[in-house]
């Protein structure tokens, strides 16, 4: 690894940093309400199989190609072999389509947040007891105030990666992770105080597999297996690009079992605090992306005086997430254009690099803005939301493609001796080598193949299953 990029100061802050960035958004919106869809537990099961057989190696192979090349995706990738310089692409296009829509939720969840405190202070920009659908309706039809909510949270995230890998990322990873956590513990004690909670808890836990009927499990396992890509950061180049920080010291086996048992836990925990409160005010637990910005501040509100106290903690929780992804969705773009300095004997500019990245992110994220989730009639691609185009060709298609692309060089062309020189330096062992080329080979290409065609058919609408 070239020292001109930077590198981790500790384990800790690697953890931290490449929990924080599968921790987000994909955890405290996306799980609780893919999961309020798809019947509760048996979404729960099949997303903690799939975290076991597909998550696990995926995270793996992502770590020691980020490592052993030192590398950001693109450059990677290339590394390895000119053929596989397609899947790098796709890498590194995806944090930008991803950053498009990504930057406008973050910025609605800093909204939100001002919105309460506004409600604590009795002010003219709280939410002042409008009802919570009509509040977001409202604020989806001025697209200025998205431009500008998308702007704030872009700015924030481009400081911090502009500020490098350990003074930038790891110093606030650091400091937000523990925040988050804490954050989240007391939104689960408020939850589960609620009458009516235990339901909320049942509903998750309880085991019910009447979506498994038919080919209803497809449906299921195309769900979940998107929401495990898009919440643990795998396809979208973000854990090669870290990966790329770590010390030879560090053990690579162990870091890529703590993040997604660390992420699934964040995302169970926010299903906790979020499931108990939907049910005990007799919400929709299915309710989609209004689950976060409806249904939610709907509880707030029927909390009564304390409501905005919890309700700012929360959508302050929701921001830290938010921008601990992002950052690491910023830096995927960022190191690829430090890789192309280096590669020409150049010394690399990273505010620049930083710069010019956000800018062509807020290009994007300009049109998802004031498309407002399909308020504002802005011509719409293909029939999607531009939200949902965007998150088609991301989500969709190119990280779990890209996945599969990466575990079958791994599996039938790299093969266990080159990953085992990468996880075994200094002196760690591979303890799970046979257990992880099996899933390499086959079990990870299988569950990508029905991911993906579950991915389309939901995208889409075919009606496959």
């Amino acid at each position: 690894m070239d020292s001109k990029k930077g590198q981790w100061g500790s384990n800790f802050g690697f953890l931290m940093a490449a929990v924080g960035s599968a921790v987000g958004l994909g955890n405290i919106w996306g799980f609780p309400y893919k999961m309020g869809i798809s019947g509760g537990f048996a979404f729960l099961l099949i997303y903690l199989v799939l975290a076991v057989l597909v998550g696990f190696v995926i995270m793996l192979g992502e770590l020691v190609i980020g490592r052993k090349t030192g590398k950001g995706v693109l450059a990677a990738y290339q590394d390895l072999s000119a053929n596989y310089a397609w899947i790098g692409w796709m890498g590194t296009i995806c944090p930008f389509l991803i950053m498009s829509f990504y930057t406008v939720l973050g910025g609605y969840a800093i909204k939100y947040m001002v919105a309460n405190l506004g409600d604590f202070f009795h002010a003219s920009w709280g939410v002042a007891g409008m009802d919570s659908g009509a509040f977001f309706g409202n604020f989806l039809v001025q697209p200025v105030q998205g431009i500008i909510y998308t702007f704030i949270f872009l700015l924030i995230t481009y400081l911090i990666v502009r500020g490098g890998v350990q003074k930038g990322i790891e110093a606030f990873s650091v400091i937000a992770m523990p925040a988050l956590f804490v954050l989240l513990l007391i939104a689960i004690l408020r939850s589960l105080t609620l009458p009516g909670a235990m339901e909320g808890l049942a509903f998750m836990f309880k085991p019910n597999f009447e979506v498994f009927n038919g080919t209803g499990w497809i449906t299921v396992l195309g769900r979940a297996g998107g929401q495990m890509f898009f919440s643990l950061s795998l396809g979208m180049g973000c854990m090669i690009t870290y990966g790329s920080y770590l010390q030879k010291k560090e053990n690579i086996e162990k870091n890529a079992i703590m993040i997604p048992f660390l992420d699934t836990l964040v995302a169970v925990m926010a299903g906790m605090a979020v499931m108990p409160a939907v049910f005990a005010f007799g919400m929709e637990p299915g309710g989609g992306p209004g689950l976060l910005f409806v249904t939610l501040q709907g509880v707030f509100a029927a909390m009564g005086g304390i409501g905005p106290i919890f309700g700012f903690l929360f959508y302050l929780f929701i921001v830290l997430a938010a921008i601990s992804s992002a950052i690491s969705l910023l830096e995927v773009a960022t190191a690829t254009f430090i890789d192309k300095a280096i590669a020409k004997g150049k010394e690399p500019n990273r505010h620049m690099a930083t710069l010019w990245c956000s800018v062509g992110i807020f290009a994007l994220a300009i049109i998802v803005a004031a498309d407002g989730l399909g308020s504002n009639g802005l011509p719409m691609p293909l029939g999607f939301i531009w939200l949902d185009f965007f998150d088609l060709f991301s989500e969709g298609i190119m990280m779990p493609l890209g996945a599969l692309a990466m575990s079958l060089i791994i599996g039938w062309k790299l093969g266990p001796d080159w990953m085992e020189d990468e996880i075994t330096a200094s002196g760690h062992k591979w303890s799970g080598k046979t257990f992880a080329m099996v899933c390499f080979r086959y079990i990870a290409p299988l569950g990508m193949v029905f991911i993906l065609i579950g991915q389309l058919n939901g995208f889409f609408g075919w009606g496959l299953f």
